[in-house]
C-alpha cells in the first residue's frame, strides 16, 4: 500500500526543514518521514532528496512516496513477558534488565521484539524499522521498567508525537555514588555521540540534542562501613540515548553498577560484608523507569503506571536502610 504527499512550499513555511514541513501537513511522526527521506522516496522539484534536514523554499514542488515499511521475519522468542496493561491498542510491559528491547547486531533471536511476536503475533505496529514492531520507545538492556508497545499504526504515531512534545511523563529511580550537589536541580545540556567511542554519549555546550533531566535526592546512605550512596529520582523532559546516565555522570554521581558510564574509584576498605556482596553481585546499573504516564491514544484518558523496583535492587537499598538503623 502507497499513497503520495504532494506539496507546494508557501510562504509562512519558507526555510522549514523539510522533515518539519512533512510531519506538520500529515499524520506522519517525524521519525516515519526520516525513514522514508532516508529510503529515497523524496522528490524536491523532481529531484532526489535525501536530508532530513534540507530547508525548503518558496513554491518548491514536494512530492513524498508513502510507502509501507517491509516486514522482516522475526523469530518468536519464549520469554515471560511482565504485562502491566493491555488493551486493543497498546501494551504496558515492566520490563525486566538484561533484555534488549529489538534485534539488533549480535543478537536478531531474543529481544523484547521477538517476545512479543511470540505472544501477539504481527498485531504490533508497523512503523518504522521492520525490525521494531511495536516500538514507540525504548530503555537500555540493562535498565528494568515500563515501556509502551503499540499495536497499530494510529497508536504509535500517537505516542510518538507526546513523546515529540514531551507530554509524556517518565520518572526513574537510580543509586549513584556520592551525594549529588545541588541535591535537587535540573540538568540541561545537549548530548552527542563520544567522538572517542561510538557506543557512548557525552554531555556537550555545543552540538548534539537539547538533553533535560530533573533530579532530586530521595535518599543519602553513609556510615563507617557504608560508602556514600544516594537514591536519586529523575523525571525527563527529553528522552535522549543513555540521557540519565550521561547526564549523572556528568556531574560525577556514577550510578552503581553502570559498566559503561563509570569513573576509577579507590578501593573501598571496611564495607560491610554482606553489602559488598550485593554490590558486587549486581550485573546491571542500579537505574529503573518506575513511572509512565501518557494520554490514551484513541480517546485521551490520562493513564499512568507504576512498578515496584526489582528484588536485586530491592535488597540492596534494604540492607542499606537497615545499616542506617
Amino acid at each position: 500500500m502507497k499513497s503520495n504527499i504532494n506539496i507546494k512550499v508557501k510562504n509562512k513555511e519558507n526555510n522549514l526543514r523539510i522533515d518539519v514541513l512533512l510531519s506538520n501537513h500529515n499524520k506522519l511522526s517525524r521519525s516515519r518521514v526520516k525513514s522514508l527521506i532516508l529510503e529515497n522516496h523524496l522528490k524536491i522539484n523532481n529531484i532526489t532528496v535525501t536530508n532530513p534536514s534540507r530547508k525548503v523554499k518558496l513554491n518548491d514542488e514536494i512530492f513524498l512516496e508513502v510507502v509501507e515499511p517491509k516486514k522482516e521475519t522475526l523469530a518468536p522468542y519464549k520469554y515471560p513477558l511482565e504485562i502491566i496493561y493491555e488493551d486493543e491498542d497498546l501494551i504496558v510491559i515492566n520490563k525486566s534488565a538484561g533484555i534488549s528491547m529489538h534485534p539488533g547486531p549480535g543478537n536478531y533471536d531474543n529481544t523484547i521484539v521477538n517476545a512479543l511476536i511470540n505472544y501477539n503475533g504481527n498485531n504490533l505496529s508497523s512503523i518504522g524499522n521492520e525490525l521494531r514492531p511495536g516500538i514507540v520507545h525504548r530503555i537500555d538492556k540493562d535498565t528494568s521498567g515500563l515501556i509502551v508497545i503499540a499495536k497499530n499504526n494510529l497508536s504509535h504515531e500517537n505516542l510518538s508525537n507526546q513523546f515529540s512534545e514531551h507530554t509524556i511523563s517518565r520518572v526513574y529511580q537510580a543509586l549513584v555514588w556520592g551525594k549529588i550537589r545541588p541535591q535537587k536541580g535540573k540538568i540541561e545540556t545537549f548530548i552527542t555521540r563520544s567522538s572517542r567511542n561510538r557506543q557512548m554519549m557525552e554531555v556537550s555546550l555545543k552540538k548534539g540534542k537539547n538533553a533535560i533531566t530533573n533530579y532530586k535526592t530521595l535518599e543519602i546512605f553513609e556510615s563507617d562501613n557504608v560508602p556514600t550512596l544516594s537514591l536519586i529520582e529523575c523525571k525527563l523532559e527529553t528522552g535522549r540515548t543513555h540521557q540519565i546516565r550521561v547526564h549523572l555522570s556528568s556531574k560525577g554521581n556514577n550510578i552503581l553498577g553502570d559498566k559503561k558510564y563509570k569513573k576509577k574509584f579507590k578501593k573501598i576498605t571496611n564495607i560491610n560484608p554482606e553489602l559488598e556482596k550485593y554490590i558486587n553481585a549486581l550485573d546491571r546499573q542500579f537505574l529503573h523507569a518506575k513511572t509512565l504516564g501518557f494520554n490514551h491514544p484513541k480517546n485521551n484518558r490520562w493513564l499512568e503506571f507504576s512498578s515496584k523496583l526489582p528484588d536485586d535492587l530491592e535488597k540492596i537499598l534494604k540492607k542499606l536502610r537497615k545499616i542506617r538503623q
